[in-house]
């Protein structure tokens, strides 16, 4: 069974920083490639980080030189370290498999998200 649990967000003044952590459970962590999305009001689900099994890494172009994705299979945990935040990356943060993860009913898998706010 598919287990996704982020943690990490909060309320920070922009110019802030954030570190999001994502415990996956009930995947070949190691062997998969992974993800960070998030979705605001109003707003499609965005792709915001994604790193491969090898650490290879790739980012939206919102975040890029401003978030780093990262990895420690031993402790099947996805990282997103989150520096000089904006208002506009308020969002629900999800981690995921790359592509989404899904259960034996072929229905996408989610955690419960966790919620950035950057005041401006």
């Amino acid at each position: 069974q598919v287990q996704l649990a982020e943690s990490g967000g909060g309320l920070v003044q922009a110019g802030g920083s954030l570190r999001l952590s994502c415990v996956v459970s009930g995947i070949s962590f190691s062997v998969d490639a992974m993800a960070w999305y998030r979705h605001s009001p109003g707003h499609a689900r965005e792709l915001v980080a994604g790193i491969s099994s090898g650490g290879y890494t790739n980012y939206a172009d919102s975040v890029k030189g401003r978030f780093t994705i990262s990895r420690d299979n031993a402790k099947n945990t996805v990282y997103l370290e989150m520096n000089s935040l904006r208002p506009e990356d308020t969002a629900v943060y999800y981690c995921n498999g790359f592509p989404v993860l899904s259960d034996q009913s072929d229905l996408e898998v989610w955690g419960q998200g966790t919620l950035v706010t950057v005041s401006s």
